[in-house]
């Protein structure tokens, strides 16, 4: 179950899929989906599960194929370090940008993005720096970026601790505030950051099948 919000005149949709939706721009805005960390752990010797750039390519087609989406922005943290830049790793996004010839790609660079370098030419993506401004949003990785236009941004992969006697679940969230909102990291084998709402700030975290406000 989606949730709906209303957002500088515009409504947006948090997905429990970790993503956010314009569908006024038919927009998909994903943050740090930190193609190839997997393999920059295996590069230092660190025994780690393989795959996780195929879980994220697979998880993009399936938004893909639940709504109309003519434009993808990554907020930041698109590659996760230079080693993101294997062969297996480019073919395997290849393989998926040519399935996808007509979409939009635009990256706002993060800060993994500047020690991993811009991604392949080949994968036609529009590579930006932040704010990058489209209509009343100013699209961000830093989510401190002083700006007048509202921030979605990404950087923190915030989670929030739900508490019910001795049991606790870290859940991804959305943290919505008045000049900005902050999404949770998209990418599999991205980890979180526990992070506590302001008095003016709103939580909605996502169980993966629905996204709920937090009272």
């Amino acid at each position: 179950m989606n949730q709906s919000i209303d957002i500088a005149g515009e409504e947006l949709l948090m997905l429990p899929q970790k993503a956010l939706y314009w569908p006024r721009e038919a927009m998909l805005i994903i943050a740090d989906i930190h193609f190839g960390k997997a393999a920059a752990f295996r590069a230092l010797g660190v025994p780690v599960p393989s795959g996780t750039t195929s879980v994220n390519l697979l998880a993009l087609d399936d938004l893909l194929a639940a709504r109309p989406v003519r434009h993808i922005v990554f907020l930041g943290d698109f590659l996760h370090a230079r080693a993101a830049h294997a062969g297996a790793t480019l073919a395997a996004m290849q393989r998926w940008r040519e399935r996808h010839p007509g979409l939009l790609l635009t990256l706002v660079r993060g800060n993994h993005d500047a020690r991993a370098g811009d991604p392949s030419a080949r994968l036609g993506i529009t590579v930006v720096d932040e704010p990058h401004v489209i209509g009343p949003f100013a699209f961000c990785h830093h989510p401190d970026i002083m700006t007048p236009s509202y921030v979605l941004a990404g950087h923190v992969h915030p989670v929030y601790r739900l508490r019910a006697g001795w049991d606790a679940l870290r859940l991804p969230c959305f943290l919505v505030g008045r000049r900005r909102m902050v999404l949770p990291s998209f990418g599999a084998f991205t980890g979180g950051h526990p992070v506590t709402p302001l008095p003016v700030e709103r939580l909605f975290v996502s169980s993966g099948e629905a996204v709920l406000e937090v009272p």
